[in-house]
This record gives structure tokens, sequence and C-alpha cells, in this order.
């Protein structure tokens, strides 16, 4: 099958979109299927206000339309709803090619965090973008419901999956820092929620894995933390072999997938009670789930970390893409199946 993906992230952006694309492509060829990324690459573009990592593309429209004439897709998903997402729904519209659709990112709240717009608002105009897609993709049965709930229709299950490969309990103590380690991985901004992170008072050492736009202030604010910024591959897995425990603080995220690269890596999570966590963490089993979260960090250090990675273990990249697949040919899903791990 001849596959266009086209997403508003891609590299060099890092994050959990990115980091679900990529892998899901390099997986798509495995099984043999041909994919093609229509991305901000080449094109002219400015940076988002407030998150200039993201590019968003000018011209987008002509760009789009020679690139899915040229390649003749059987199949088109439109990753994200920025000005690339747009242009590829507004060409399947005019030459009636279905299409699917995919949910990654809580911008209603994302945009609330930072200027007064109501959520019915944010949502409605998110609900129209997705609406003629044959599939909408959303990650987990809580995201499902959420979306559900304020009408949006077609609704089909992508899980995610994490390599356990490079993901992997490590020696940690070549990291000389204070024990207990309590690690953050992800951006540095409001949504994330860090800051909520650094206020803890918490035994050891905070340690913050990643950049963005609050970066300098918060080493400002929390001299003692430490701060690493972004890190990648075989870096960034080490650093979270590294701690003991892995705070995953936002209430904004559909997933979190950096929950489960600490499972896989023996580390067990402490987080709020909230759509993302309450899908991957199984309750004082493989993390702490409570509105308290220093005592949700304090309790989940006290986990077995083999537990955690067995829990990983059970996350497939190559059964996600499967499901994948199967949203993009129109199968029928069950969405009480036990793809990637979920049960």
């Amino acid at each position: 099958m001849r596959i266009a993906i086209v997403t508003d992230a891609w590299h060099p952006q890092v994050n959990g979109v990115v980091r679900t694309l990529s892998t899901t492509v390099e997986w798509l060829e495995r099984l043999g299927h041909e994919a093609a990324v229509i991305s901000p690459e080449g094109l002219p573009s400015i940076p988002c206000p407030t998150y200039p990592e993201i590019r968003l593309s000018l011209r987008a429209g002509r760009s789009v339309a020679s690139r899915l004439e040229a390649l003749r897709p059987d199949a088109i998903h439109i990753s994200t709803e920025g000005p690339l997402g747009l242009a590829a729904r507004g060409w399947c519209l005019e030459h009636h090619q279905p299409f699917t659709t995919a949910y990654h990112t809580q911008f209603p709240e994302y945009l609330r965090a930072r200027l007064p717009v109501p959520l019915r608002a944010s949502y409605a105009w998110l609900r129209r973008f997705h609406a003629p897609a044959v599939r909408t993709l959303v990650s987990t049965e809580s995201m499902r419901r959420t979306l559900a709930a304020r009408g949006f229709q077609h609704l089909a299950r992508w899980g995610r999956g994490v390599d356990c490969d490079l993901f992997r309990p490590q020696d940690k103590a070549w990291l000389d820092l204070p024990r207990p380690v309590s690690v953050f991985v992800g951006r540095l901004a409001v949504e994330k929620g860090i800051e909520e992170f650094l206020a803890l008072d918490l035994p050891g050492t905070r340690l913050v894995i990643g950049d963005g736009p609050a970066r300098d202030a918060l080493q400002r604010r929390y001299p003692d933390a430490v701060f690493t910024g972004y890190l990648q591959g075989e870096t960034l897995a080490r650093h979270l072999a590294a701690g003991d425990v892995m705070v995953f603080p936002s209430r904004t995220d559909t997933f979190g997938l950096v929950m489960l690269e600490a499972l896989a890596c023996g580390v067990p999570v402490a987080a709020y009670p909230v759509t993302g966590p309450v899908d991957v963490i199984q309750h004082r089993v493989t993390g702490v789930l409570h509105e308290d979260l220093r005592l949700a960090t304090l309790a989940a250090l006290q986990l077995d970390p083999a537990t955690c990675r067995a829990a990983a273990l059970h996350h497939s990249w190559e059964a996600c893409t499967l499901q994948f697949l199967r949203a993009l040919a129109c199968e029928e899903m069950d969405w009480t199946g036990t793809d990637c791990g979920f049960p």
C-alpha cells in the first residue's frame, strides 16, 4: 500500500507526535508498505506563536496538492490540524478522496492555558475539521470518551508502543546525583505542568529532560534542579533509566509516550489520575495516580522496577502499526480489543 502521511509536526521537532509518526513510518516500511511524509520540510514557514519549534507552512495548498497528485496514494492520513493538514483536507474533499485523521494533541486545553479562549469554541472548530474523515484515530479509551461526549464521530483506536531494546534498565550509578532522582521528560511549557513538579518538596534530585519557552525562567526560579536540555536516542534512554521515579505532571496530554519509555527502563511513574496516565499506568503496580503529586511520587518509589519493565514489554510498535493499517483500510475494529498492550 502507498500511504501519504500529512503532518505539520516533523523533524527536527522533538515531541511525542514526531516520535509516533517516525516510528510508524519505519514499521510501515518494514511491513512492506510505502510511506511518504508530507511535512513542512522545504517549505517557507513561520514559527507558531508560543510554540516556535512548530513551523507553520506558508503557501501550503499548492505544495500539498502537487505532492498528493504525484504520489497517487492508496490511503491518505492527515495527522495534524495545521496549514498542511488543512490543505490536505481541502484537496481530499475536492477530489472525493477518503482520508483518516488523528487527534494527537488537546489544543483547546493548550490554547486556554495561554489565552481566554472558551473550550467550546476550540472544540467546535476541531469537530468540524475531523468530521469528514472516514476515521479519527485516538490513542486511548478515555480520550475516545472525551471526544465522543463533544460530538466527534467515527473514532477508532490507534495505540502507542515503545522500543524496549533502546529503553531498558541500566546502571544508575553513573549519574552522580543525590538519590532518589525524580525525572521529568517533556517540553518546558505551561501546559505540561512542569512547575507543579519543580515546586514539589521532594528528597534527592529533580532531573529535567527537555527544553522549551519556560526553561530560562524555570532555571532561575529552581536553581537546585538539574536541567539537561533535549536528549535523544541512547543518551535519553540512559538518563531516563538512571531515574528512580518519573513524574508526569501534565493534565493535557492525550497519551504521554514518555511514560511507556520510563516503564521500559524499569522506572515507575507518578501522575495525576487524568487522560493518558489512567490509560497507561496500573495504579500502585506500575505507578501511582493521585491528585497529591508529592504523595504519588513518594509512593511510586516503593514499586517494583521489574514489574514496570514487564508491563512495557506488552506495548509493541508492530501491533500498533498493524492497527493503524486496519484503520486506513476501513476494516472493522473492535475498540475493546487488546492490541498494543492495552486491556
